[in-house]
């Protein structure tokens, strides 16, 4: 598991890393707050971002893979009959869907951003971005369908790596245009997502060629293989999508605020870097894992593999929420204002657009992300252990009360805390939605905690809290730290950061969260 973990995470990392490079470019050169332009291309992302998460990280394969993996017990041939037609199948249906949004792209808009219809400006911004986007669901649809077969197949370079595309695609596409109207430059961002899409879909049609599995295109047919799919798909699209939904809702009440989608998608661009290493990644090798046991009839083996899962998502995302709460303002300032000013001049752009409110504004909604974090690791991991069960149902059922509850917070609280009410809405439907789904396992026999996993828990807690106690101290004296480097806080930050990773590899060691090898290991 930690091998495959490794892989995954190795080429995440690498994916995430060119992610800030292209969040701190498009911040750096469109803004935040103070522009229309930002606003409407963050909110025209979201749509297309969400079913990218939605295929590629993990709804898709909780029901593709157990299907897919049993069709390949009964043979090769079977398997690939079954893939050809599902891509059929995915390829008529987004069509019709691509057609539609393009068609209703302005009906679309109202619904994800009803804010949008005061200011003119934005609203067609955000439709004619919409459009251009959109068919990058299509591309990402198949990008899916392949990452799950080869991930069935325990290869996972090509899925974990095509996202390197898309944040290639948009780097170059705003640093071409950098010194253009932010009109222009937000055009150039929406191509680039659509061109990143059409790379990405190379990159996985290369990855299963490579496997000797090329699939054919036949005509879609209603199969008793595809309802069994639509039948196990369609709960699990909407509880392992429940996040996505809650920030869709999120997107819509926030758009009544000025400057506050892009605040919040600054802040998502930082925490969802943690989420996608630790949950996304181990959520994707436990599946694959954990489906293979559970049809050989290894209970036993299933519910290790949880624990053990479950223990080092703990020990790796603790800490990242902890720094999150604690130092929000100054890693947004950091990396947004600091970092971003300096790397726009050396490309002879200019400082950062990003200004000291967006900063304060992103760092107060990156501190309540933080709070969620675990709760969002935690349901990536947990999940999958019901849809190795081939149990979608009763996950649907706590994701839409998840769901309800978010809604209900987000407007009950936006007229007392502004945009803020959505990310700690979004944080606490998380928590409750992964409370339902572990007590139930609990409650069925497929989640029983055992001792190792307690106590490392408990002295995961203690590391934590050590770490952020030092973290909270040092931090008061970055101002002084900063004129060490002529004044650049971010260099702070980062060596912060750092001496914060090295304290609590550390302290695991000594309260005994860790071993020496499971650092080893992990790195």
């Amino acid at each position: 598991m930690i091998k495959s973990l490794a892989t995954v995470s190795g080429m995440t990392i690498l994916s995430r890393i060119l992610g800030f490079v292209r969040q701190i470019l498009i911040a750096g050169v469109i803004g935040a707050g103070g522009n229309p332009v930002a606003d409407a291309f963050w909110a025209a992302f979201r749509l297309p971002n969400m079913f990218r998460r939605l295929f590629a990280e993990g709804a898709f394969h909780a029901a593709f893979i157990p299907l897919f993996q049993a069709k390949s017990v009964e043979s090769r041939e079977e398997a690939k009959r079954f893939a050809e037609e599902v891509m059929a199948g995915l390829i008529f249906i987004l069509t019709l869907l691509t057609a539609i949004v393009e068609l209703g792209a302005p009906l679309f808009v109202y619904l994800l951003a009803s804010g949008f219809e005061q200011d003119p400006e934005k609203f067609n911004l955000t439709v004619l971005y919409t459009r251009i986007m959109f068919p990058y669901l299509m591309l990402m649809s198949l990008v899916g369908l392949f990452s799950g077969i080869l991930n069935s197949f325990d290869k996972f370079v090509a899925s974990a790596g095509a996202p390197l595309a898309l944040n290639i695609c948009l780097i170059v596409g705003v640093l071409l245009f950098a010194k253009s109207d932010a009109n222009i430059t937000g055009m150039a961002a929406a191509w680039a997502v659509f061109i990143g899409g059409v790379v990405q879909l190379f990159i996985l049609l290369w990855g299963v060629s490579r496997q000797k599995f090329s699939l054919t295109l036949v005509r879609p047919k209603l199969t008793p293989n595809m309802k069994r799919l639509l039948a196990l798909g369609a709960p699990g699209f909407i509880s392992a999508g429940a996040l996505q939904v809650n920030l869709i809702i999120g997107t819509n009440i926030a758009s009544r605020e000025a400057g506050a989608i892009s605040w919040l998608m600054n802040a998502d661009a930082l925490y969802q870097l943690p989420l996608a290493v630790i949950g996304i990644a181990l959520g994707s090798v436990l599946l694959p894992s954990l489906s293979r046991q559970v049809k050989e009839g290894n209970e036993s083996g299933a519910i290790n593999a949880l624990n053990r899962a479950i223990e080092l998502s703990a020990w790796l995302c603790f800490p990242a929420a902890c720094a999150f709460m604690i130092m929000a303002a100054p890693i947004c300032d950091a990396l947004y204002r600091g970092l971003a000013g300096d790397a726009l001049t050396l490309v002879g752009v200019g400082g950062s657009a990003f200004d000291v409110r967006d900063v304060a504004k992103t760092g107060a909604a990156l501190a309540l992300f933080g709070v969620g974090l675990p709760a969002f690791v935690f349901l990536k991991v947990v999940s999958p252990a019901f849809f190795a069960r081939e149990d979608t149902k009763r996950p649907m059922h706590y994701a839409i009360f998840a769901i309800f509850l978010n809604a209900v917070l987000s407007i009950t609280l936006f007229p007392h805390f502004g945009f803020l009410a959505v990310a700690l809405a979004t944080s606490v439907a998380a928590w409750v939605q992964l409370l339902l789904l572990s007590q139930r396992l609990f409650r069925d026999g497929y989640f029983v905690p055992d001792i190792r996993l307690w106590s490392r828990l408990l002295r995961t807690i203690a590391a934590t809290s050590i770490m952020g106690v030092f973290l909270w101290q040092i931090n008061l004296y970055k101002d002084e730290h900063s004129l060490m480097v002529w004044g650049r806080e971010w260099p702070v930050i980062v060596g912060i950061a750092l001496a914060g990773l090295i304290l609590y590899g550390i302290l695991s060691i000594l309260t005994g969260a860790a071993r020496i090898q499971d650092i080893k290991s992990s790195l």
